[in-house]
């Protein structure tokens, strides 16, 4: 999908011009306190060279879900104050993001300074991609440039409207997640593989079915897994699994062997009677999950074959742990996946890219965030780019 970079923006020359930066700030907080700056982190190149070229840097963000109502601790005035402290430098406030109010702030910057607005979704029209709400904030702006690929995949005031009201670019964020998607799914250097775990394959079911007809192999891990399992007709004890998804689980493995794909599921679990960490454990084959034990691990027959397996791939896209990687011992298959992928990543032989739910922290666990090619941190909006859906706030910075 062809759309404008910040590369565009400052060839044509921004300095004292008023440049409306959507980005990200629902950061996690602790007693009114940031408590995770990765966000404001990855937000930081976009602002300092706009800032740098002279541009008047104008956030707008929302900041978890106040459903239209001023909500006091849901300000964005914490979080402009710990973006403040990442920049190393000053950043201003305003108590709207729309207004009088805002106008003054916005009319009061020189050339290089950055603000942040408030809480867009303290007005109802935000969810509902009204027209009004994004004409006043457009009127605050001369160009507009998109950082949130975690909020794209709604189409919001914020991140659809307005981008049709004024030039629109992709800043340095969204465009590394553009990129490192289109690495994996757009246009990949093949083999391509895809590991997938967590807990339900109901929330995963168009991901499977996107992944499934694209991809070379597909490793199904974590409690998801023990469906599959069960949809084979083994007896799987007292494992986590969804029953009623059974025939959608079969149609999955056929919707695989029909595409070529190969599908890799378990020959070996981690089993224990209950959850809880150093619970003793034993290694069992499939077939012979004990009636009053869970599986809660994939076992190490299974990781060796996998990590064989990736030895021989180029591409790689993963979501999900393998297991249930909070509480060792049942972190092993994650931890020695996730390593193994990283050192393929290191040798040059694999372009690795992992995110959505949990997936971070479990890369963060196993020592390998920062050796994987790319990681997103956009949760929901790279779930949905990985099931082939269209993101709003994507679509509209193509024009």
């Amino acid at each position: 999908m062809p759309f404008r970079t910040l590369d565009d923006l400052l060839a044509a020359g921004v300095s004292g011009k008023r440049v409306l930066l959507r980005a990200d700030l629902n950061v996690p907080t602790q007693d009114g306190r940031v408590s995770d700056l990765t966000r404001l982190e990855r937000l930081t190149p976009t602002i300092r060279e706009l800032s740098a070229a002279g541009a008047k840097v104008i956030v707008l963000s929302h900041f978890d879900r106040p459903k239209g109502r001023r909500v006091p601790e849901m300000s964005l005035r914490p979080v402009a104050e710990a973006l403040a402290a990442v920049l190393g430098r000053a950043v201003g406030f305003a108590e709207d993001c729309i207004g009088p109010e805002a106008e003054r702030v916005v009319a009061s910057m020189a050339p290089g300074d950055v603000v942040v607005l408030e809480n867009t979704r303290f007005h109802p029209g935000e969810e509902r991609n009204d027209q009004a709400l994004a004409r006043a904030m457009a009127a605050l702006g001369d160009a507009y440039v998109n950082d949130a690929f975690s909020a794209a995949h709604r189409a919001h005031a914020s991140t659809e409207a307005i981008a049709h009201l004024l030039p629109a670019y992709a800043g340095r964020l969204m465009q590394a997640e553009l990129e490192a998607l289109g690495a994996v799914l757009g246009a990949p250097k093949r083999p391509v593989a895809a590991i997938v775990g967590g807990a339900k394959v109901s929330t995963k079911l168009d991901l499977l079915g996107n992944l499934a007809g694209r991809v070379d192999l597909l490793a199904i891990g974590g409690a998801m897994a023990n469906t599959f399992l069960a949809a084979r007709g083994l007896a799987i004890g007292k494992s986590l699994e969804e029953p009623d998804l059974h025939e959608t689980a079969r149609d999955i493995i056929a919707r695989a062997e029909a595409a070529g794909c190969a599908l890799l599921l378990p020959q070996d679990v981690v089993v224990a009677r209950e959850l809880r960490e150093n619970a003793p454990y034993e290694i069992v084959p499939v077939a012979a999950i004990p009636a009053d034990a869970m599986a809660l691990d994939l076992g190490p027959r299974t990781v060796d074959d996998l990590l064989a397996r990736l030895a021989t791939m180029r591409t790689l896209v993963w979501n999900g742990p393998l297991g249930a990687f909070e509480t060792p011992p049942f972190d092993a298959a994650t931890v020695r996946a996730a390593k193994g992928a990283a050192e393929l990543t290191a040798a040059g032989t694999l372009l690795s890219v992992a995110g959505g739910g949990d997936t971070v922290a479990a890369l963060r666990h196993a020592g390998v965030l920062d050796r994987f090619s790319y990681v997103s941190t956009a949760g929901g909006a790279f779930l949905e780019w990985l099931e082939g859906k269209t993101l709003p706030g994507v679509a509209a910075l193509s024009g």
